[in-house]
């Protein structure tokens, strides 16, 4: 048996709305009525894009940045740290756990299953060689869209149809923004391990200006669907950015309360969707 406590702390739980937040605003987009939203196939991938999938993002990535994280305090101290001895056994658990979802996805169409291969292979090779493209400035950033997925998968699935272009841009730059955001309190472990990032490339000023522009031009993008609260969750990242670019002592006290920051937006997101298609909560 896995230590499930080990399992669990590599999946990063105050990550996984990051994953999961996605997904039920994506099927609060498309549902049309209560039943159509408590569909036993969005149930059943709820619980993938909760444990397994994060499981998959964070131990993949663990499994392959042992040298640059054992340089990490961030990683001892505030993570988990997946020593070598460790890795062969969390890539069975990996497989175990992801495995039934992949083969489930099979049964619920061929576009939706595309969209799940898609959440796995940006998934698996931000990560892993030969793309690793996490080392890889810019394509690090780029590939962050696999956050996007989960919501497309779950509009696809419920809804039959692909989410909007302008949504799906908006959502990859919005993600590009999180990932730059979130390198930057690992400039300095990344240079010691001579790992390229977005951030080490930029540096934290410019990673910031980088940042901003993502957020501002997600909310233009955004602005057509969801009107003010484009506008409003615009302002809030505009200002966290602000903060950071002038007392950049606070940038990982930021970063820790990051998560609560989009999860507070996802969940903003998810009830102006269920506002916007009010059937969800009428029989």
């Amino acid at each position: 048996m896995p230590d499930l406590r080990f399992l669990l702390k590599v999946s990063r739980p105050r990550f996984w709305l990051y994953v999961f937040g996605p997904y039920i605003v994506g099927l609060a987009a498309a549902a049309n009525n209560q039943a159509d939203f408590l569909r036993i196939e969005n149930l059943i991938f709820a619980i993938y894009f909760l444990f397994p999938a994060n499981l998959l993002i964070y131990g993949i990535n663990d499994i392959f940045d042992f040298e640059t994280d054992r340089l990490n305090p961030k990683k001892a101290e505030y993570e988990a740290l997946v020593r070598p001895e460790s890795h062969k056994s969390l890539l069975i658990w990996i497989l175990i756990f992801n495995l039934p979802f992949a083969i489930a996805a099979g049964f619920t169409g061929f576009k939706t299953f595309l969209l799940l291969l898609g959440f796995v292979f940006f998934s698996v090779f931000y990560s892993t060689p030969p793309i690793r493209a996490k080392a890889r400035p810019l394509i690090d950033s780029l590939f962050n869209i696999l956050y996007v997925f989960p919501g497309l998968f779950a509009y696809r699935m419920m809804s039959g149809q692909d989410a909007p272009l302008a949504i799906i841009a908006a959502a990859g730059l919005w993600t590009m923004a999180m990932h730059a955001y979130s390198a930057i309190p690992d400039i300095e472990a990344d240079g010691e391990a001579n790992l390229e990032t977005i951030a080490t490339s930029l540096g934290k000023h410019r990673t910031l200006i980088f940042c901003l522009i993502l957020y501002v031009a997600s909310a233009v993008l955004t602005y057509q669907y969801i009107g003010l609260l484009s506008v409003v969750l615009g302002l809030v990242y505009a200002v966290m950015i602000f903060i950071s670019f002038y007392d950049q002592e606070k940038i990982f006290t930021i970063y820790k309360y990051f998560p609560l920051l989009n999860a507070a937006s996802g969940f903003a997101l998810f009830w102006f969707a269920v506002w916007s298609n009010i059937r969800v909560f009428i029989p």
